[in-house]
């Protein structure tokens, strides 16, 4: 299951994200708002909603979405077991999950290119944890910080 959440300023392309995950990934997608893009909410309401349903398993994945995507990225990692990146390229993206085993991708909806924003995506969840024995020692450590 994938889990999609932003504020206001995420709001526009949290909306064209929903629909290209319907193109392209076999996974539910679960869209936990906002849905209003003229809202006055804060960002960390909806990184505790994607992070918590993230937590209840290893298959769930969430995306974050706020103006610049610091401020989720910052959310996010409070919750434990959560593993949150901000990708803007592709490295990024593909090493996030193949070194880290990152569960949620947090973007930026404000001035990035929404097809930049998609390749990003498409990357992070075509990519698999690679399971080698030093990424999992880290993240072991991690999870003990």
């Amino acid at each position: 299951m994938i889990y999609l959440g932003a504020d206001h300023a995420g709001f526009a392309l949290k909306e064209e994200l929903k629909k290209y995950l319907a193109k392209i990934s076999p996974e539910e997608v679960v869209d936990v708002g906002s849905f209003d893009p003229h809202s006055t909410d804060d960002y960390p309401d909806y990184a505790k909603l994607v992070a918590r349903q993230v937590q209840k398993s290893r298959k769930n994945k969430g995306i974050l979405i706020c103006g610049t995507g610091t401020g989720m990225v910052i959310a996010a990692n409070k919750f434990k077991g959560i593993r949150a990146v901000c990708a803007y390229d592709a490295y990024t993206a593909k090493m996030s999950r193949l070194h880290n085993d990152a569960n949620i991708l947090c973007l930026r909806g404000r001035k990035f290119s929404t097809a930049k924003q998609k390749r990003v995506l498409k990357l992070w969840l075509s990519t698999s944890f690679s399971g080698h024995a030093r990424h999992r020692r880290r993240i072991a450590k991690l999870s003990r910080l």
